[in-house]
């Protein structure tokens, strides 16, 4: 870890009353505001789409020390959304990069940068001691590691995630409020969201998203107006529709509920633990979207099962569907009639996979998975139905 250790927060020097000046005038900041900010102490995991915006807002705000985890080098194909970086760093450490940037915009602030990966040996080391995690991760089992460090040290975690044209942004850790684990309490599927590298990313998502995350953490900071804790907010720039969905704690949680979890464990491993999606596809036909909305315009009688989480089916569902949650799917087997031919889906087509092969496997006849799930269902029959 390379350091600048903070100076004196306790005044702010004539050159900071000019610099904050836009902040000070606003009555819900002030000095005081002001003054708060500096003496904080906000840790932020990745310096890429997201971190970028995070890093530059909240050094720019005065926030007194920004820790920087990250243990990548810039590359070219880096420069279209992560604004931290120029094209003289291509091939330098993020954190360097950053680092230097950072000191331009705002040398008043103290940076704490760790070119490493943030992995279970080290989480509670680094984060201890900080007011506020922000997630800028592009993984699920960092994204785990960081919201169960989040928990364990009761430090709120501000999430952030971006897909395509789509984007999330909550407050997870929150005391009294939900964590990640509520929401998703294990892992999905490998291959159901992937990487910006594997399906792309419009350059300005990740700079809405991550410029949201670093609103939160001042108002965290600030202690001003409603944070997004116990809500979720989607974004989709394509129709430039924000929805906020209410989230609650899970009292069953492992993490935040039942308090099961106590140290960090394998994540790489716990997110491993979910089969690919290939090796559950064996034995499961696909039925594609066009054919379902055809079979459904006749009248047929099918069991459609909706395999996502709550929070999703508010947004939208296929009509005659009926929610049961991948985790719950086991304790449904009973009631099915294993005679009636059966049809999941999910998002995208890979968590129903899951909930197709363990009914299979349970003996019901006739399954199908609906290819490229409701997704492709909105690109193919119903374009009406909001994307998220």
């Amino acid at each position: 870890m390379h350091s600048e250790r903070s100076r004196d927060t306790t005044e702010l020097s004539r050159e900071e009353l000019v610099r904050y000046s836009r902040h000070i005038l606003l009555p819900q900041v002030g000095v005081d505001g002001q003054r708060r900010l500096k003496e904080s102490r906000v840790l932020l995991v990745g310096a890429g789409g997201l971190g970028s915006p995070v890093a530059l807002y909240l050094a720019a705000a005065g926030v007194g020390t920004l820790g920087l985890v990250d243990f990548d080098s810039v590359d070219l194909s880096n420069l279209q959304r992560q604004i931290l970086h120029g094209s003289a760093a291509v091939g330098s450490s993020k954190v360097d990069s950053a680092r230097d940037r950072l000191r331009d915009i705002n040398p008043n602030v103290s940076l704490e940068a760790y070119d490493t990966r943030f992995a279970s040996s080290n989480a509670l080391k680094i984060a201890r001691g900080y007011d506020l995690i922000v997630d800028g991760t592009d993984n699920f089992a960092t994204r785990y590691l960081v919201n169960d460090t989040s928990v364990l040290l009761g430090i709120p975690n501000i999430y952030g995630s971006v897909y395509r044209f789509e984007g999330q942004v909550s407050v997870f850790g929150a005391p009294d409020g939900p964590c990640y684990r509520c929401l998703f309490r294990e892992p999905p599927p490998p291959d159901l969201v992937p990487s910006c590298a594997e399906s792309g990313v419009l350059g300005v998502v990740p700079g809405l998203v991550g410029t949201i995350q670093a609103t939160e953490a001042l108002k965290i900071l600030l202690g001003l107006g409603g944070a997004l804790v116990g809500r979720l907010l989607t974004i989709d720039v394509m129709t430039m529709a924000f929805r906020t969905i209410e989230i609650r704690r899970d009292p069953e949680c492992p993490a935040c509920g039942t308090r099961e979890i106590t140290e960090l464990i394998d994540y790489e491993e716990f997110c491993r633990g979910a089969a690919t999606a290939q090796d559950a596809r064996r034995g499961v036909t696909e039925i594609q979207p066009s054919q379902l909305a055809q079979r459904l315009k006749g009248g047929e009688q099918l069991e459609i099962i909706d395999v996502r989480e709550p929070y999703e089916w508010q947004i939208n569902h296929i009509p005659g569907a009926r929610l049961v949650p991948l985790e719950r799917i086991a304790a449904e087997i009973p009631r099915l009639d294993k005679r009636r031919e059966t049809i999941l889906y999910c998002k995208v087509g890979a968590r129903s996979i899951y909930a197709a092969q363990h009914l299979a496997d349970a003996g019901v006849a006739e399954v199908r998975n609906l290819a490229g799930g409701i997704l492709r269902w909105i690109d193919e029959v119903d374009p009406t139905m909001p994307r998220y």
